[in-house]
């Protein structure tokens, strides 16, 4: 039952408020003075004020200040006898969320509460899911052992702080650049407002400007109603463009100009906004061979140039492979409700000289396969569907009952020990580590499976 702290300094007013509240299912406290209320706060757990504006000694005003100073959640509703609309309106200006004449009709009295609280649960949800992401896109979720990635995580958080440069990151699909760029928004100074991301490559070219900038009413044909961009979303936090390289060219030369002047305009508006928002752009391509083919603006890759981070793809950090496997196997228990006792050395071998095309998206989708497969004992290779077929232990063709072994090797550890080292891991892993009917199957001794 929500606590609602009533502040006036007349008696006959503040206990027909009193009387409303408790009324509407409300545990109101009362207060006759502003100094009486701010020593009531320090006591009391409030959800809500209903604050008089002009009393003596300290007014409504400074009340509105002082809690807004020490409180910040708390939603603060003023009320007035004397019709100052005026007053009222300042009020809201400071931080009140709404306001009441006297005498308080209950029923418009319990809508503007019921308003107001519900406005408080946003707020405090709102905060718990920032903590959230706060704790899991911060540099220390970003799990490495490699030097390159371990010195692109110190120069993203010496940036952070800068809340006014331009960022671009760069790096192959799935390499983590958007995980990057989330560490960087709640890493920069507790940033008040949203992270907010757009895909350049994902919007169609005549829909991208209005995406980005928002348009207002009559603009083009099908906009009926006005509409706010991303980056009116993303005022005071962080706006991404993923993938600017597929930006068109028409549209990068208005980007431009809101980079350099930090305003920017609805489309079919004539009226200049503050683009009050760091921006964070990404790519998996090489903008300097764009520029050189007339694909990309030179200017403007100047312009969002300024502080270059390269994330290296998974395959040159291999030494950081077992490191996320255990990270990605600790979110999956968590996930899938298994206990996933980890993963055995020839799967994680495999792992390991597997060239990654997809990167760290890959390795995890792979994991996430693997822990679903597996019924409980350690992941094997046959779980992982790297270089091999998946499907069930695979007779491919029944008519023969022959049996297809797909296997990659990366050229520089390609070796007839390499091959048969393979073949045997493969081969157990069916045989659900049986050596007796492996060593059957393959037509050899048993004793070769001591090895593996």
């Amino acid at each position: 039952m929500p606590t609602i702290l009533a502040v006036d300094d007349e008696a006959l007013s503040l206990n027909l408020l009193a009387f409303h509240l408790r009324e509407a299912g409300f545990i109101p406290l009362t207060a006759s003075s502003g100094a009486e209320a701010l020593a009531i706060l320090e006591q009391n757990p409030v959800d809500l004020i209903i604050s008089d504006l002009f009393m003596p000694g300290m007014d409504g005003f400074e009340l509105l200040k002082q809690v807004r100073e020490r409180y910040r959640d708390i939603p603060i509703i003023v009320i007035t006898a004397h019709g100052s609309v005026e007053g009222a309106v300042e009020a809201m200006r400071r931080g009140a969320y709404d306001y009441l004449k006297k005498p308080s009709n209950p029923e418009q009295l319990q809508i503007t509460i019921q308003r107001a609280l519900d406005y408080l649960h946003v707020v405090r949800e709102n905060e718990q899911i920032k903590g959230l992401l706060r704790e899991r896109f911060t540099f220390q979720s970003i799990v490495t052992l490699n030097p390159v990635m371990k010195q692109l995580l110190e120069r993203a958080a010496k940036v952070a702080s800068a809340r006014q440069t331009t960022i671009a990151i760069y790096g192959e699909s799935g390499t983590g650049k958007e995980v990057l760029a989330r560490a960087i928004h709640y890493a920069g100074n507790g940033l008040p407002a949203g992270f907010v991301a757009v895909n350049c490559a994902a919007i169609p070219d005549h829909l991208l400007e209005s995406e980005l900038f928002g348009h207002i009413r009559g603009a083009f044909t099908g906009a009926d109603h006005d509409r706010e961009g991303k980056f009116s979303l993303a005022r005071g936090g962080t706006l991404l463009l993923d993938e600017i390289g597929d930006m068109p060219l028409t549209l990068q030369a208005k980007l431009l100009r809101v980079l350099q002047e930090r305003m920017f305009e609805k489309v079919g508006s004539n009226t200049a906004f503050p683009a009050d928002c760091r921006v964070i752009v990404t790519t998996n391509r090489n903008l300097t061979d764009l520029v050189a083919e007339g694909r990309f603006r030179e200017d403007l890759f100047h312009r969002v140039n300024v502080f270059p981070l390269f994330v290296p793809p998974l395959r040159e950090r291999r030494d950081d492979i077992p490191l996320l496997c255990e990270h990605v196997l600790n979110q999956l228990r968590q996930h899938l409700g298994k206990p996933l006792p980890g993963i055995s050395r020839q799967a994680m071998e495999l792992m390991v000289g597997y060239h990654w095309p997809g990167n760290v998206r890959e390795l995890r989708n792979c994991l996430e396969r693997a822990a679903i497969l597996t019924e409980g004992g350690l992941i094997g290779p046959s779980h992982l569907g790297i270089g091999m077929t998946t499907a069930s232990d695979v007779p491919v063709d029944s008519s023969d009952d022959s049996v297809t072994y797909s296997i990659t090797i990366p050229a520089d550890k390609l070796s007839l020990a390499t091959l048969t080292d393979r073949i045997l891991a493969i081969t157990l892993e069916r045989c659900g580590g049986n050596k007796s009917k492996a060593s059957h199957q393959l037509k050899i001794a048993r004793k070769a499976f001591y090895r593996t």
